[in-house]
C-alpha cells in the first residue's frame, strides 16, 4: 500500500471540500475566486490558510 498515494488522494478530497464551501458562502464573488485560486495553486498551505481565515466569521481575510 503507498501511503503518499493516500495522503494525496485525503489532500485532494479535502481541497474539493474547501472549494464547494467556498462557492457556497455568502462572500463576494472576488473573495470566491480568490480563495478557490489559492486552495488550487498551494493544495495544501491554501486548504490550511481557508481553514484558519476562511470560514466563518473572522477578522483575518484575504
Amino acid at each position: 500500500m503507498q501511503t503518499n498515494g493516500i495522503i494525496g488522494l485525503i489532500i485532494l478530497l479535502a481541497d474539493i471540500f474547501a472549494i464547494i464551501k467556498i462557492a457556497k458562502s455568502s462572500e463576494s464573488t472576488l473573495m470566491k475566486v480568490l480563495w478557490i485560486a489559492v486552495v488550487l495553486v498551494l493544495p495544501i498551505i491554501g486548504l490550511i490558510a481557508w481553514f484558519l481565515a476562511g470560514p466563518g466569521d473572522k477578522s483575518l481575510k484575504i
